[in-house]
């Protein structure tokens, strides 16, 4: 199949898939998600992927009508009906199908699932990337992977229309992450990261380039950085679990980093490598 998609127990073709209108996702964008890309049909870093999902889920006080087990064979069973090397695959849980109403102690059916599966491709890991800068207005609770993504749609359109990769948010002169992946920055040959609190989404690759560094013996300083900082850095990146590691020479017009590419490097290339291991790639 070119892609699949499932609904509670439903399974179709992406374009034949429907869903209530009554679903909280469509009033309030009630629920949350989780994302990864799987590379010869095995899903990257799926373990750590379905924990967070689970996490953000009790942050809202959902609670997913299906074990982690079922929910990672359910998630297997899609991704090996669609053909491709590379596959984007997504799933969501939203509150669940019942009358409008924006408090949700009443009555409501059981929480939904969502699901589809996808070809795609992924950012090329050895390009140079430009960036923009947003002021980061979202709410407080960024470390919740939840559906409600209006602000990091306008920043990611800010950055197509300005030609641009990716969009950096700054609350203030901290920079906090991207509009959808972590950014880092490395000076003096220490990789310097924002501290996981409500103001980013501790991202899956961020903490496995985290253990990368600290098997290199790499320093890393998890500590907000400022806007100032940023643009002195020796190197720029940002990461996402279909971004990878992306090096940055330009944000707002003006160059930026690219003078220690050998650090730079050695996390590349070391979470590619994991990768390729982790796929049955090596």
């Amino acid at each position: 199949m070119k892609n699949i998609a499932y609904y509670n127990g439903r399974v179709a073709p992406l374009d034949e898939m429907m869903v209530p209108m009554n679903d909280r996702a469509c009033y309030f964008g009630d629920g949350v998600y989780d994302a990864t890309c799987a590379v010869n049909h095995v899903p990257m870093a799926f373990d750590d992927h379905i924990d967070r999902i689970y996490r953000s889920a009790k942050l809202i006080d959902i609670d997913i009508p299906m074990e982690k087990d079922e929910m990672k064979r359910m998630l297997m069973s899609l991704i090996e009906q669609v053909e491709g090397d590379c596959l984007f695959v997504y799933w969501q849980v939203t509150r669940g199908v019942g009358m409008r109403s924006h408090a949700y102690s009443g009555a409501q059916s059981k929480p939904s699932i969502w699901a589809f599966v996808r070809p795609c491709s992924m950012r090329d890991p050895y390009g140079a990337y430009r960036c923009i800068t947003m002021d980061d207005t979202r709410f407080l609770h960024c470390n919740i992977k939840t559906i409600n993504l209006l602000p990091a749609v306008i920043a990611n359109q800010r950055a197509e229309e300005a030609g641009c990769d990716e969009t950096i948010f700054h609350r203030g002169d901290r920079v906090t992450e991207c509009s959808h992946s972590n950014v880092h920055i490395i000076k003096d040959g220490v990789l310097r990261t924002a501290p996981c609190d409500n103001l980013i989404l501790p991202g899956i690759t961020r903490a496995h380039i985290l253990n990368i560094c600290a098997k290199a013996g790499i320093p890393v300083v998890e500590e907000p950085f400022t806007l100032e900082e940023m643009m002195a850095a020796d190197e720029v990146f940002f990461s996402s679990s279909s971004a990878l590691t992306c090096r940055v020479r330009e944000i707002d017009g003006k160059p930026v980093g690219m003078k220690d590419e050998a650090t730079f490097a050695r996390i590349r290339d070391a979470y590619q490598q994991e990768l390729r291991a982790e796929c049955g790639l090596a």
